[in-house]
């Protein structure tokens, strides 16, 4: 298994990009994930905290959401960043990417106290659009799958400021 993403594409992300509640390394209160490949798949490593039960002993259902939320955003970013000849830790701006859609299948309770894995297939389906399909891991066994559409970042989303 691994234990640890090194090279993770929300690292990458300039300041103005890196405040998603999930994965943005600048969002003192979110949850950082981070994603990475291993081979030709992407991994998410996780571990929730206390106040992410959702009753004694098992992970709230939104956590998990969130995470494949993200993961498939991170997925894609990290598909098209190496499509345009790129790599986590090497120069290069890595795109970003928005949630266009996000399906959730809870497959058996999530056992909290344990890390979770987000393990990622990337499927390009237009050169702006990529499909994710993740499935979370807790303790090697499958906890949920999920889908996400990510569609690169409209430029719009910077001009509110």
């Amino acid at each position: 298994m691994v234990e640890k993403i090194v090279n993770a594409i929300q690292d990458e992300y300039p300041d103005d990009f890196a405040w998603c509640y999930g994965c943005g390394r600048l969002n003192e209160a979110g949850h950082h994930f981070r994603t990475g490949w291993h081979g030709e798949q992407t991994v998410t490593i996780y571990t929730p905290e206390q106040a992410h039960l959702a009753l004694p002993g098992f992970v709230y259902g939104g956590v998990i959401a969130s995470l494949i939320d993200c993961h498939g955003t991170g997925s894609a970013a990290l598909a098209l960043h190496r499509k345009n000849g790129h790599e986590p830790g090497e120069k290069g701006d890595p795109p970003r990417f928005v949630t266009a859609s996000l399906n959730v299948n809870f497959l058996r309770p999530t056992p909290h106290g344990v890390p979770l894995k987000a393990v990622g297939i990337v499927k390009e389906i237009h050169p702006k659009k990529f499909k994710v399909e993740t499935e979370v891991f807790a303790n090697d066994i499958l906890c949920a799958r999920g889908e996400v559409v990510a569609v690169v970042m409209p430029s719009t989303f910077l001009t509110n400021k």
